[in-house]
C-alpha cells in the first residue's frame, strides 16, 4: 500500500511543466532597458528644448541691440562729414566779417577762393568728386542740358559752359551738372545759285550737281 503512494507521489513526465521564471526575467530585462534609453532621449530632449530656448532668447536680443545700433547710426551717420564742413562755415563767417569791415573787393574774391578750395578738398575727403563738364563732349549720362548756344567755333554738342556743377559720389552720379551746350551751324543739303537767264534762282543738290527749277 505504501508502495503505490509513493508511486503516485512520484514526478512523471506528463505532470512536468517548464518554470515561467526564465521568460519573466528576461522581459523585465528588456522593459529596464528600454525606460533607461527613454529617460536618456527625454534628457536629450530637454537639453535641446533649453538650448533652444537661450538661443531664441539671444536672438531676440540680437535684433534689438542691431536695432538700437542702426537707429543710432542714421542719427549720426553725417557726424563726420558735419566735422569736415564746419571749418567751411568758419571761414564764410570770416568772409562775410571782412567784407561787412570795408575790405577791397580783391581781398574778398580772394578769401572767397580759398573757401571753395577749402570746401572742394572736404569733398574730396568723402569721395566726393566733381564732374569736368567744361569743353567736354554733353553726355546725358552726367550733364544735364538747360540751354543750346550758336556755336562760334562750328563744333556741335560741347559743353561751353556750366551753370551749376555736378559731383560723383564713389564713382556713381550723385548730381548731374547743369550745362549750356554748343550748336553747331546745321549744314544745308542744298544750296541755291543764281540762273543768268531766269529771274528766279535754281536749285541744285551739291551730291548730284542737277539744277532744279
Amino acid at each position: 500500500m505504501d508502495q503505490e503512494n509513493e508511486e503516485a507521489k512520484a514526478p512523471t513526465s506528463d505532470n512536468v511543466q517548464e518554470s515561467p521564471v526564465a521568460p519573466t526575467t528576461e522581459l523585465e530585462l528588456t522593459i529596464d532597458k528600454l525606460q533607461a534609453v527613454l529617460k536618456e532621449k527625454i534628457a536629450e530632449v530637454e537639453s535641446l528644448n533649453d538650448r533652444l530656448l537661450r538661443l531664441q532668447a539671444e536672438f531676440e536680443n540680437y535684433k534689438k541691440r542691431a536695432a538700437r545700433e542702426r537707429g543710432e547710426f542714421v542719427r549720426f551717420a553725417n557726424e563726420g562729414l558735419l566735422l569736415e564742413l564746419l571749418p567751411v562755415g568758419d571761414s564764410l563767417e570770416h568772409a562775410a566779417a571782412t567784407t561787412r569791415s570795408g575790405a577791397d573787393a580783391q581781398g574778398v574774391a580772394e578769401g572767397l577762393d580759398v573757401i571753395r578750395r577749402l570746401f572742394q578738398a572736404t569733398l574730396e575727403k568723402v569721395a566726393v568728386k566733381a564732374i569736368e563738364a567744361l569743353g567736354h563732349e554733353f553726355d546725358p549720362n552726367f550733364h544735364q542740358a538747360v540751354i543750346q548756344v550758336e556755336s562760334t567755333d562750328g563744333l556741335d554738342n560741347i559743353v561751353v559752359e556750366e551753370v551749376r556743377k555736378g559731383y560723383l559720389l564713389e564713382g556713381r552720379l550723385l548730381r548731374p551738372a547743369m550745362v549750356k551746350v554748343s550748336k553747331g551751324a546745321v549744314p544745308s543739303s542744298e544750296f541755291r545759285v543764281s540762273s543768268v537767264d531766269e529771274d528766279e534762282p535754281e536749285t541744285r543738290s551739291p551730291e548730284s550737281g542737277i539744277y532744279e527749277p
